[in-house]
């Protein structure tokens, strides 16, 4: 036989053919998985589409924030987005974009002491919204919820156990009780709230030091006032007592007066004159965690830090001077035309300066940060507090002005009628024109104080009543070192919008239950 007719066993391994049920089940499965990749790689992720991150969300936010972010995690249809979200109450804003993020800018800062709905739903991906066959999957429901701050002052007060105690008010809270933020046996004579809210910097003297006459031996301070806003963007901070005060300046070698805090609470800027030597008098700097240092040949009178918190204006014999605090600010300029300073645009797009005329009347003028200049009033009187209103118009332009006036009066002595007003400012052409109209006319009383609430809806002012004789040097006293008396607290609605839609009434004044001057409120 040859041995190519011979039959040859087949070796055990030898390839065999799929014959086996396992092989056969294992092939379909092979083609079953391919199939569903290829679908899935020709229609894309069907899985919804959700809301990534929420930048407001369970935060508190502040005249400050002006806006939020949403971020997606995957492209999204801008218009269906744009279209289907939701704020209860509405907050009117415009939308952008970039990438994933979706920012909202608010036209107006958010009213306070209110909890805001955010809601999305029945918005599709980007992939797909522009495809008319195919409308795209409906994003996951997204529903957030975040809070304005609390509606809270602080004043100081004049009678019985609150006298010349700083003291603070939470109109939002439901015990709206006047809080002690100092103990009794300090004077506090100014005070100015942090950016948070957190705390409050102010001046005071020991009042047995007070009582012997030593008004010159003011210190300053900061105390905590329990309120812990956790706002956007910031680490969470644990909740402080109301109360606590930590010492930052004594008054042993150096007399302390006027002082101002930035708008990002970092700097602190104080005049103080040498006790053995009068004639060195000057401003100095406080920094956070820093030492107090003088600011070099920046003598002068009343100042304000700027909010940019990077330069101050200040009072000088020749005018007013723009002067750095931190070495990238501009460098010095000076107003020689203007005496004073008055308000600033929150936004540090403008400021109001006020101009002393030959006629004995005084001018009031908006200098934006371009340089440009316009004279929007005169008067034969004073103009003793301005404040640029935060809500803007369509063109994001500051469009009024709250202001503390007085009109001199037609009396053989001379007599000023103090008025709170607005001045409704508009562009023609070039020029800045502003409308004054006054709101309410106030009592023969010029030490009126006034402040404008954070989100521009209302106004708080003092009415003081000065003692007929002299009372205790430890008594609450007027920026002319008058003793007050007693004085009362009033609240100015600046909006009223009648829930039957009828034109809005005349709003008046509301006294408050509280005994105080000098109110502030809180950012």
């Amino acid at each position: 036989m040859s041995i190519f007719n011979k039959k040859i066993n087949p070796s055990p391994f030898a390839i065999l053919p799929f014959k086996q049920p396992i092989d056969r089940t294992a092939i379909a499965l092979m083609l079953v998985l391919s199939v569903l990749m290829g679908l899935l790689l020709l229609s894309g992720d069907r899985t919804a589409p959700r809301v990534r991150e929420f930048t407001w969300e369970n935060k508190q936010i502040g005249a400050e924030d002006t806006g939020f972010i949403l971020t997606f995690f995957r492209p999204m249809n801008h218009s269906t987005v744009e279209e289907n979200l939701k704020l209860e109450p509405p907050l009117p804003g415009k939308f952008s974009w970039a990438g994933r993020r979706m920012a909202y800018t608010l036209k107006d800062p958010a009213p306070y002491g209110v909890t805001y709905t955010v809601k999305l739903a029945g918005a599709t991906d980007k992939y797909f919204g522009e495809n008319s066959q195919n409308k795209g999957t409906p994003i996951q429901p997204f529903s957030s919820s975040f809070r304005s701050r609390d509606r809270a002052f602080a004043y100081i007060g004049v009678q019985g156990e609150t006298e010349s105690r700083l003291m603070l008010v939470n109109l939002t809270s439901s015990d709206s009780k006047p809080i002690p933020l100092t103990p009794k046996d300090l004077v506090v004579t100014d005070f100015k709230p942090y950016p948070d809210s957190d705390r409050i910097l102010f001046s005071a003297t020991d009042r047995s030091i007070a009582r012997s006459g030593g008004t010159l031996n003011q210190e300053l301070f900061t105390v905590t006032t329990g309120i812990n806003p956790q706002s956007p963007g910031s680490e969470a901070q644990q909740k402080q007592p109301a109360g606590r005060i930590d010492k930052l300046l004594d008054s042993k070698d150096y007399q302390n007066l006027k002082f101002d805090l930035s708008a990002d609470g970092k700097i602190i800027v104080i005049q103080r004159v040498n006790r053995s030597n009068p004639g060195d008098f000057s401003s100095w700097i406080i920094e956070e965690k820093k030492p107090p240092r003088r600011l070099e040949n920046e003598q002068g009178g009343d100042f304000m830090i700027r909010p940019d918190s990077k330069s101050m204006v200040i009072s000088q014999k020749q005018g007013l001077a723009i002067v750095p605090l931190k070495p990238e600010a501009d460098p010095v300029e000076f107003l020689p035309k203007y005496e004073q300073v008055l308000g600033m645009a929150r936004d540090n797009s403008a400021a109001a300066y006020v101009k002393y005329n030959s006629d004995f009347t005084r001018s009031l003028f908006i200098l934006d940060n371009q340089g440009a200049e316009q004279e929007i009033l005169r008067i034969p009187g004073s103009i003793i507090a301005v404040y640029f209103d935060p809500r803007k118009d369509k063109d994001n332009e500051f469009q009024r002005l709250y202001c503390l006036l007085a009109q001199r009066l037609k009396t053989e002595s001379y007599k000023e009628q103090p008025f709170i007003a607005t001045i409704d400012l508009k562009k023609e052409g070039t020029r800045l024109v502003g409308t004054i109209k006054p709101l309410l006319v106030l009592p023969n009383q010029l030490d009126t104080q006034i402040s404008l609430s954070p989100d521009g809806l209302a106004l708080i002012f003092d009415q003081s009543v000065t003692a007929a004789n002299p009372s205790a040097a430890d008594s609450p006293r007027n920026d002319s070192g008058q003793s007050i008396a007693t004085s009362r607290l009033w609240l100015l609605p600046l909006v009223e919008i009648p829930a039957d839609g009828s034109p809005a009434a005349k709003v008046q004044p509301e006294e408050l239950p509280f005994a105080g001057y000098h109110p502030r409120w809180l950012p």
